[in-house]
């Protein structure tokens, strides 16, 4: 069982590289919008409901494909780096991968602030993320996040075998699902 992890801020293309990363792939994409736009219809994901449904169907879903005969699975996550509870998060899937045999790769994505604010307008990111067809509320959450979060890791703080930190300010998603295919031997 393969597990890759793709983070970095929002909008930095994580969805559009695991797209094209499950294409080259046998891996199964779980964007991290597919539980948020799921509860939001019922619970806003910032209430203490929504993130307990997110958190409930997240888990039900790792636990069940670690366990089954699929090739494996691409996640996506934004990922605060000074938020110790994001760390837990992350150590806690990939204990659920590792502790079943899975193998589990990081891929951390970066990108220029300006670059970002564009991909935010993307029509595949509008249409596979419903909670950012509001792009005004979705621009002011990225920019409001960089006074709060550091979405993107310092150099050396990531000290995981199978880990790879790329700038994709001018890099399309192809050559980097390529890359991560590559570099891992997915």
């Amino acid at each position: 069982m393969k597990f890759v992890l793709i983070f970095g801020p929002q909008a930095v293309g994580k969805m559009t590289v695991g797209q094209e990363l499950a294409k080259v792939t046998d891996l199964k994409l779980f964007h991290n919008h597919m539980t948020i736009d799921l509860v939001n219809h019922f619970f806003d994901y910032g209430t203490k409901e929504g993130k307990r449904l997110v958190s409930l169907f997240r888990r039900e879903i790792f636990e069940e494909v670690s366990s089954s005969d699929l090739y494996g699975m691409i996640f996506t996550y934004v990922w605060a780096f000074n938020l110790q509870a994001d760390w837990d998060y992350v150590n806690q899937v990939t204990e659920i991968f590792e502790s079943k045999g899975g193998t589990v790769y990081y891929v951390e994505l970066e990108s220029d602030l300006d670059e970002r604010l564009e991909r935010n307008k993307s029509s595949n990111r509008l249409e596979h993320k419903p909670s950012k067809r509001n792009i005004e509320w979705s621009e002011n959450e990225l920019l409001k996040s960089l006074e709060t979060y550091r979405l993107n890791s310092l150099d050396g703080e990531i000290n995981f075998t199978n880990y790879i930190k790329i700038n994709n300010t001018n890099l399309s998603a192809e050559e980097i699902a390529k890359t991560v295919k590559g570099k891992f031997n997915l």
